[in-house]
Formats: structure tokens, sequence, C-alpha cells
């Protein structure tokens, strides 16, 4: 039987920034819904029919591409949750250029230019996100670091299964 779980490519963080949102992440995100790692998802739902193809353009952006430059810069309004903006045109490019790869493959929700973040809460009432917002605004300094590759994951639900990992380690810019 063909495995029927969607794909996620997500953006890899770097390990002090990875770190740090994880720990806000378990700080704020509700424990019995926080099963997954901080994370920056670039593609939410590729049909598991592209599993191949995905791992092995993956593979190849990874030897192709260095590590991209991105900053954190600002609180994130998820209405019921609390995220941390990320800007990073060179990562935009790169997700465009995967994006014209799965050209008719896309969901509806992935067709567009995603707003990059990183969510340290979800799914709590709009009073609690608002007063974690005014908190983190309050001490907020941006930061700089680079992506450091591409994740794979299967979505079955519950905590993603990992389908591969590719380091960024190439000399192009994207």
């Amino acid at each position: 039987m063909p495995d029927r779980a969607p794909l996620i490519i997500t953006a890899t963080l770097p390990p002090e920034v990875q770190s740090w949102a994880d720990r806000l992440r378990r700080t704020h995100y509700p424990p019995d819904r926080n099963q997954l790692a901080a994370h920056v998802t670039l593609f939410h739902a590729l049909p598991p029919s592209l599993l191949g193809e995905a791992r092995t353009l993956l593979a190849a952006l990874a030897g192709e591409v260095a590590p991209i430059a991105a900053w954190i810069d600002g609180v994130m309004d998820l209405t019921t949750g609390t995220a941390f903006a990320i800007h990073s045109p060179a990562m935009l490019d790169l997700r465009a250029q995967m994006a014209e790869m799965f050209h008719g493959m896309l969901s509806a929700q992935d067709q567009g230019v995603p707003r990059l973040h990183v969510t340290v809460q979800n799914k709590v009432l709009r009073a609690q996100s608002r007063a974690l917002q005014q908190e983190l605004e309050a001490q907020f300094v941006p930061r700089s670091f680079a992506f450091a590759g591409l994740e794979l994951h299967h979505y079955r639900g519950g905590p993603w299964e990992a389908a591969g990992r590719w380091t960024f380690r190439g000399k192009r810019r994207a």
C-alpha cells in the first residue's frame, strides 16, 4: 500500500537558535499539544508521491547552496499564538526555486509566498497570546543567523517522522 502521509519541508535552524526557540516553545506552548521541536516550515503538505523527487532536489540544493542569511526581526501575532518573524529574502528565493520544481503538485496553502516564522505558542486563548506578545516585544532584540540546511518530514498526525536532513555545504549564495 502506498504511503499516504503528506510531506513537510522545513529550513534547519542553527543549534543556538534551535535551542533558544525550543526553550521558549517548552515554556509557552500548551504541553499537551507540543509534539514538535521549533521549526520553520517551507512547505506544509506535499504529496507523498514526491518523496524520491524531494529527496533528490533537497540533496542537490544543499550541495550547491551556502548557509542562508536570515534574521529574527520581530514578534508575530498568530491570533491564538505567538511566533517570531524571520526575514530571509535568500530563503524565500530558494523556496521559490523549489516551488517551481514542484509546480502543479502544491496545495493551496503552499502556492503562496510564506511568512517565515518560528512558532513558540499556539492554540491558546487570545488574551494569553497577546500577553506573551507584549512580554516578548518588551525584551525583543533582533538577531541574525544562517539557516543550516533543509529537512523533509512525513506528517502522520502527531510528531513528524524524519525523511531526510541535508546541511548546506555549497558555495552558491541562494
